[in-house]
């Protein structure tokens, strides 16, 4: 039996790191500031670290702290949940997490928020801790809300800058859509099964027999769907996603890579025993999956701001997790999420240092020639792209041929989309690489302090540098793992780690009887393609670099569509925003608020005023006017009072 592993001290310790900057970092240096913001999610890995060895073999295993809602026979406490699933997840938020945080030190150094920053990034690991670690979906939605409302302080972390507050409300916004989805889906779960807890709700739909139609555990999937869709950023609820990158650049390695947008996909996975037994559920999940990677891919193919490339990236990549997990290939899904971490933390934490050595550009047109001034940032990234791309060896060909084959399996439909997913993704990453690496450098010089200047001597004082080695230490530690991060699931170790949660799965178990030459062959042709879009990208930006402006005018109008992102914001704009705002304008403000609410009030003081106004002149301070005033009032009395008798005696 396992000890008690203080699973609570996880979250609570970037928590308590949140809390000492928050009261106090305003008034600290930034090296305080600093000691705080990396020492607790530091000392979180850590003992994150100490609980798998001490919890190895005696998995799963539950922590009760106190009792939370008690209402006839529902419950729901406060308590964790570890298991081979939530391990994997806790060691992905905490390892590269801190990663992260080392990073930012050297980021926002110079940020006159700085110690803001930190409060808000700890934060931010306490809310996803919470959310993995919690043993119901009340705890998990605990921290579904939470990193919500980190990502909303984050990505309008700079709050003078107009864009980038109006980027955090929309994904505060858009989120709370699919949070709508969540919690319908979470009522009928305790309609029907009594509870919220995971293991009590698992054990009652797991004798189930899967539904031939849809049917309730359809619906619930579905609702848990939706939520998937806002949080991790899939069709149609995506949009916020791109716009986020409007915070500072650690922000999005956090959101992309370790925390916020994973959630749906260790959402979905962690309610596996409901989909599983709802294939229509599945096949919603499959089919959203399977057209948002290849949907955002193309979109990343014509962006030219290197962040908002990586941004759409993501959204792709998710969608390859949602594809395996719609074919029932959970394990695949969560090894994809794990190289992910390593290389999209990677790749981001690289864009970063390449906006800080250019003094904040990150139009990649506007750069170019980097890799002779900024070689360990040139080097790191391109590793990152190896492994986005899914060459061998690199971690995320492990990952994506694993869920390209049991995508195949399921359906060929899959497989070829998430083919042609990968030629794509391929093709506009070393896209990327080679405009901002190769060929001359076309943008403006940089003072010692990162600003940019706009000098001509492209020598010594002035060029582009390399990042500080507290940025580049975390970028070479995430090569290692986008390197080696893979062979994990040689032999299928990974997916047999996580087989006391999934069992063999749907996909998996109908893989022990295919063909492993099929499969090899499968192989060969997802990396064929992956080379392809390397080549093809060489020739347009470093072979041939005039074909690309010649392609663009030769497309014309669909050229333009992909490069506005398919109008999907303007279209989202005109049929739910506006008319939002117009009928808020036009009926809640003006018709109800204006001439109801205000008007009432204000014509019922126009007319005391107007009442006032004539009493008042019956205080004169005139002697005769007063005398006037009371036989006025007399007679007034009398012809009432004769009125009175009169109507009186009528009555006998």
């Amino acid at each position: 039996m396992t000890a008690n592993l203080n699973l609570w001290l996880i979250p609570v310790l970037p928590l308590a790191g949140a809390t000492i900057n928050g009261f106090l970092g305003k008034k600290s240096s930034r090296t305080a500031v600093s000691t705080v913001g990396l020492f607790f999610p530091g000392a979180a890995f850590v003992w994150a670290v100490v609980v798998v060895f001490r919890a190895w073999d005696g998995l799963p295993y539950q922590e009760y702290f106190a009792h939370w809602i008690r209402s006839g026979s529902f419950t729901a406490d406060f308590a964790f949940y570890l298991d081979q699933l939530s391990l994997v997840m806790l060691l992905v938020v905490t390892g590269v997490g801190f990663l992260i945080h080392i990073y930012s030190v050297g980021y926002m150094w110079e940020d006159p928020s700085y110690y803001r920053f930190f409060t808000y990034l700890n934060l931010f690991m306490f809310f996803m801790l919470t959310l993995i670690l919690g043993n119901n979906y009340l705890m998990m939605f605990i921290g579904w809300e939470g990193v919500g409302l980190a990502s909303y302080l984050l990505i309008g972390f700079w709050i003078t800058k107009d864009s980038a507050a109006s980027a955090g409300k929309k994904a505060f916004i858009v989120n709370r859509i699919g949070d709508f989805g969540f919690l319908i889906g979470l009522f009928l779960i305790i309609e029907h099964f009594g509870s919220l807890d995971f293991t009590k709700v698992f054990a009652q739909v797991q004798p189930l027999v899967p539904e031939s139609s849809a049917g309730l555990l359809t619906t619930i999937g579905i609702l848990l769907m939706v939520g998937a869709c806002g949080k991790s950023a899939q069709i149609p609820l995506y949009v916020w996603l791109p716009d986020a990158m409007e915070g500072p650049t650690p922000v999005s390695a956090l959101i992309h890579a370790a925390t916020m947008v994973t959630a749906g996909v260790y959402m979905v996975s962690r309610s596996h025993v409901i989909f599983e037994r709802a294939p229509i559920a599945l096949t919603v999940v499959a089919i959203i999956g399977t057209l948002t990677a290849l949907f955002a891919a193309t979109i990343g193919i014509t962006q030219t701001d290197i962040k908002k490339v990586l941004a759409y990236s993501t959204v792709s990549q998710l969608g390859y997790m949602f594809m395996a997990c719609g074919v029932g290939a959970f394990s695949a899904g969560i090894f994809h999420l794990m190289t992910h971490a390593f290389f999209k933390g990677l790749l981001f934490l690289a864009a970063g240092s390449v906006i800080h050595a250019v003094g904040g550009e990150q139009d990649m047109r506007k750069m170019g020639g980097l890799r002779t001034y900024i070689p360990w940032t040139f080097l790191t990234m391109g590793i990152a792209t190896l492994a986005i791309s899914g060459i061998p060896p690199f971690a995320g060909f492990w990952s994506k041929d694993e869920i390209l084959w049991n995508a195949y399996q399921n359906n060929w439909v899959y497989w070829l989309i998430g083919v042609i997913t990968a030629f794509i993704t391929s093709f506009y990453m070393f896209r990327l690489l080679f405009m901002t690496f190769f060929g001359d450098y076309h943008g403006a010089h940089v003072d010692e302090h990162g600003h940019g200047t706009h000098g001509h001597d492209g020598h010594g004082h002035g060029e582009p540098h390399e990042s500080p080695w507290v940025m580049l230490g975390p970028l070479v530690v995430l090569a290692v793992l986008s390197t080696m991060g893979g062979l994990v699931g040689i032999r299928n170790g990974f997916e047999h780690f996580l087989d006391p949660v999934f069992g063999s799965g749907v996909a998996e178990a109908s893989s022990e009887g295919a063909s492993r030459s099929m499969e090899f062959a499968l192989m060969g042709v997802s990396v064929l393609f992956a080379f392809l879009g390397l080549v093809l990208a060489y020739v347009l930006y470093v072979s041939k670099p005039y074909l690309p402006q010649k392609i663009a005018d030769a497309l014309g109008g669909f050229y333009n569509a992909v490069v506005n992102k398919y109008y999907v914001d303007e279209f989202y704009a005109k049929i739910f925003v506006k008319p939002l705002v117009d009928g808020s304008t036009s009926i809640l403000w003006q018709g109800i608020d204006r001439k109801v609410i205000d008007d009432s009030i204000n014509d019922a003081a126009d007319g005391a005023r107007r009442v006032s106004d004539e009493v008042r002149h019956m205080q004169s301070g005139n002697l005769r006017s007063y005398a006037g005033w009371v036989a006025a009032g007399a007679a007034c009395v009398i012809a009432w009072m004769i009125w009175l008798g009169v109507g009186l005696g009528a009555g006998k």
